[in-house]
């Protein structure tokens, strides 16, 4: 008899939790053993292929986020023969951009998009690493929405649901696919 294959419980067990970093009591969640394992690589990239794979949810262009959704979403858009687009922080785009500031614990970051980078109506996946706060995916969907691209799905590895930032997407109209949910913080 064999065990059902979960590729939850297979990711999860590839993803290192780091404590106390990058402060005291924070179990950080370190995806990078996920990238480093080229079969653990695979599976996971599969995950997301395999869902938007489907018609009904089949974008016409993936967006990540800097700095671990452009590793996601390169490979993922490729892997979909669509278009990637990269939501950068300040500064870092050459041609002329849009962009949106969203409040952080201590602070505040901005991030931006190249004005061309989707057309109105294009079906946009964002894509990151991990959810958090939310702030990161809301304000890649605000900036994606001043283009007139209708953002269809957020999607992450990660979910740190106590954080609640999954909770704010979803109510401020985002639905989300997330691979592994971590409890704590």
């Amino acid at each position: 008899m064999t065990t059902p294959f979960s590729i939850q419980d297979y990711l999860r067990e590839h993803i290192r939790t780091v404590p106390d970093w990058p402060a005291p009591g924070v179990q950080f969640r370190d995806i990078t053993p996920l990238l480093q394992n080229p079969k653990v690589f695979r599976v996971l990239i599969d995950a997301f292929v395999h869902r938007y794979m489907d018609p009904a949810l089949r974008p016409d262009v993936v967006a990540g986020l800097d700095a671990r959704g452009f590793i996601l979403g390169a490979v993922v858009a490729y892997e979909l023969n669509v278009g990637f687009v990269p939501i950068r922080k300040k500064g870092k785009l050459p041609f002329t951009t849009v962009e949106e500031t969203y409040e952080l614990e201590y602070g505040s970051a901005t991030v931006e998009l190249h004005t061309d980078a989707v057309r109105p109506g294009d079906k946009v996946l964002l894509i990151d690493d991990l959810i958090a706060t939310g702030g990161t995916m809301m304000a890649g969907k605000k900036l994606l929405e001043k283009l007139g691209a209708q953002v269809m799905e957020g999607a992450a590895i990660v979910d740190l649901p106590e954080l609640g930032g999954s909770d704010r997407l979803r109510e401020g109209g985002l639905a989300l696919f997330t691979l592994v949910d971590f409890a704590g913080h």
